[in-house]
């Protein structure tokens, strides 16, 4: 090697940092702290609906199996996800449960007999996790929710919903009885009575987590507001839900959203105070104009407002010859009233389907 070529290598390989001025560093790093501040971070855009986890099932078999998937919405911006969440300790099976801004919950059975489990919080975007420990209910229940604004706090909050029957099987009632909060700040779970209220959740009924409050729909025309200490307050919904099922509820533009299917139209309210439950309707769109003639046909669907434009994300699906079916989703824009396919979620689709943002940044604490 000749004198100096080590000299001029290490030249050539120097941080770019090193070549920026005292001056420059330390306006970025103000730049850096103004940004990642919570109350501005609150002002900022948030990234968009990129696409949805789900489940499919195959009938084909003398054996139904069951398969996790995920589906882009939004083109190439966002990083690929891998539905197998492989980067996630090792368990003999995983069901997703929830997704909140950026973050997925899933439970995470060790053992085939259902004794040995564990939830684990992740970010699908950075691969980060967080386990959880279960309760004595845990492996009972199905209506389990995640609460998490990265806005306000690296922190989150998971929800268990304890229904009568759970608690004494003698007792046939499906309303839930008791709330149970895992705080990730606290690193402990409390459990509080809903009391008096009759709470009567669909166990994949919508859910939405801002301002510090989880929002369910149930079936009994009220939607469920529950704090991060477990407790209950119902608020009448605006009409008389038409047919059967739970509300579909959404969050956008920093409010809450429920969506109403009629005989031949979806109408869409705006909660305006909580604390009053007043509610404020905002469209009506008649089935034709959300489906038009080729769609028709569906057997079933659900209504998604989107989390930052007047637009509408419906997700339908149509059975087939067989009793096949197939889930399809489309998006229909309130201002120009145009409707568009977007893509196939393909056969076999089962509900919930779970919204997913991306989170890019490293907002998890005590992450792995």
């Amino acid at each position: 090697m000749m004198p100096g070529s080590s000299k001029k290598k290490r030249d050539t390989e120097k941080s770019p940092v090193s070549e920026l001025s005292d001056d420059l560093l330390v306006e970025i790093m103000r730049w850096r702290d103004l940004v990642s501040h919570p109350d501005h971070r609150k002002k900022l855009p948030q990234s968009t609906l990129a696409g949805f986890f789900f489940e499919t099932y195959d009938i084909t078999s003398r054996q139904v199996s069951r398969s996790r998937r995920y589906q882009s919405v939004s083109g190439n911006w966002c990083p690929r996800i891998n539905a197998s969440l492989s980067f996630l300790p090792k368990c003999e099976r995983l069901d997703i449960m929830d997704s909140c801004n950026g973050l997925l919950l899933c439970r995470c059975w060790k053992s085939t007999d259902g004794k040995m489990i564990d939830y684990v919080v992740c970010n699908p975007a950075t691969e980060k996790w967080v386990v959880v420990p279960a309760t004595n209910w845990s492996s009972k229940l199905w209506a389990i929710r995640l609460g998490f604004d990265p806005a306000v706090s690296s922190h989150f909050h998971v929800f268990e919903f304890v229904d009568a029957f759970v608690l004494d099987a003698a007792d046939r009632r499906r309303h839930i009885k008791v709330v149970g909060v895992y705080s990730s700040k606290a690193g402990v779970w409390t459990h509080e009575s809903t009391g008096n209220h009759l709470v009567d959740i669909c166990i994949f009924s919508p859910s939405v987590f801002f301002g510090g409050v989880m929002y369910l729909s149930s079936y009994n025309d009220l939607v469920i507001a529950l704090d991060m200490e477990g407790k209950c307050k119902v608020i009448r919904t605006p009409a008389p839900r038409d047919g059967c099922g739970a509300y579909d509820i959404s969050q956008s533009q920093g409010r809450l959203y429920l969506a109403n299917h009629g005989d031949s139209e979806v109408s869409i309210w705006a909660l305006d105070d909580s604390s009053t439950g007043n509610w404020t309707l905002k469209n009506k769109v008649s089935h034709l104009q959300l489906f038009e003639k080729e769609y028709l046909s569906m057997h079933d669907y659900n209504v998604i407002i989107h989390p930052e434009d007047n637009g509408i994300i419906v997700l339908c699906t149509q059975l087939h010859i067989g009793g096949q079916s197939l889930t399809k989703v489309l998006s229909y824009n309130v201002d120009s009233r145009e409707q568009h396919f977007m893509t196939d979620l393909g056969w076999y689709c089962r509900i919930p389907y779970l919204s997913y943002v991306p989170l890019f940044s490293e907002s998890l604490a005590d992450a792995h």
